[in-house]
């Protein structure tokens, strides 16, 4: 019986030996065919790129992110170095590019400046602007001072989704969270439509403050801006969402598109336009 038994297990090895040569010979065969179309998912090639479908078409605003991780004893004395000179580039005609908003990191890395500049005419104006800063001695002499107050720096270059709020300067006092999500490559199609639905549960108490997608950078990275008067009301404004029908389903459907996600809470710095 033991004999017969074994026998059978030889001629299973067997046969599972020949199923493997067969499938081994359908996928390595030249023209691959339908074998191997069982297996692999097509996905159609799009006819143009992201950036174009989910910008905004009306406007041609590029945004720069600054992240600053700052010498914790020299915090103080950049805040006050960086408004001087926010206030400055601001207000000079000369130059294409205004700031947002600038805050400091609350809860997530810690002494942590975050800035975010808008250039009104896309590449073109950053162009422009970086030019006249490289000439600008006055402009220079503060990158010298700052770079002994810095850690490390990184920025990124955004355009912003077509159905978010333009960010707009607001009264305070706010506090403002930032989720950042790092998406699947070959996914910010599909984030954007379901986004575009899920965004209309999320204006009721004008939290809304901006949303953004990389481009230069880390890329497939998205930045969704929130302002809430305090954590209770986040939390209050967030719990709120989920009562309403359709909330649910968005989430769902977006998470599995995304690879990590960080929030951070931070505070306007004094001279911030988004307060």
């Amino acid at each position: 019986m033991a004999t017969k038994g074994l026998s059978w297990c030889k001629g299973s090895s067997r046969h599972v030996l020949n199923l493997r040569q067969v499938t081994r010979w359908f996928a390595e065969s030249s023209d691959k065919g339908w074998f191997r179309s069982l297996f692999v998912h097509k996905v159609d090639a799009r006819k143009d790129a992201h950036s174009n479908l989910l910008s905004k078409k009306e406007t041609s605003n590029l945004y720069k992110m600054q992240f600053h991780n700052v010498k914790p004893e020299c915090l103080e004395a950049y805040n006050s170095l960086e408004i001087e000179v926010q206030n400055k580039l601001s207000l000079d005609q000369d130059y294409p590019c205004e700031v947002v908003g600038s805050w400091n990191t609350w809860y997530g890395d810690q002494d942590q400046a975050v800035h975010l500049w808008r250039y009104r005419g896309g590449y073109p104006a950053l162009t422009e602007c970086l030019k006249k800063l490289n000439n600008n001695q006055e402009y220079l002499e503060f990158r010298k001072e700052r770079a002994k107050m810095l850690i490390s720096r990184r920025n990124q270059l955004l355009l912003e989704f077509s159905f978010w709020n333009e960010p707009q300067p607001r009264s305070g006092p706010n506090i403002y969270e930032m989720r950042s999500y790092k998406l699947k490559p070959g996914t910010m199609i599909e984030w954007g439509n379901h986004w575009a639905r899920a965004i209309k549960y999320r204006q009721e108490n004008n939290e809304a403050v901006g949303g953004f997608f990389s481009q230069i950078g880390d890329l497939y990275v998205v930045h969704h801006l929130w302002a809430y008067k305090s954590l209770q009301s986040r939390e209050d404004t967030r719990n709120l969402a989920w009562l309403k029908d359709g909330w649910d389903s968005s989430v769902y459907y977006t998470v599995p598109l995304i690879r990590s996600m960080e929030s951070r809470i931070m505070i306007p710095t004094k001279s911030s336009p988004l307060q």
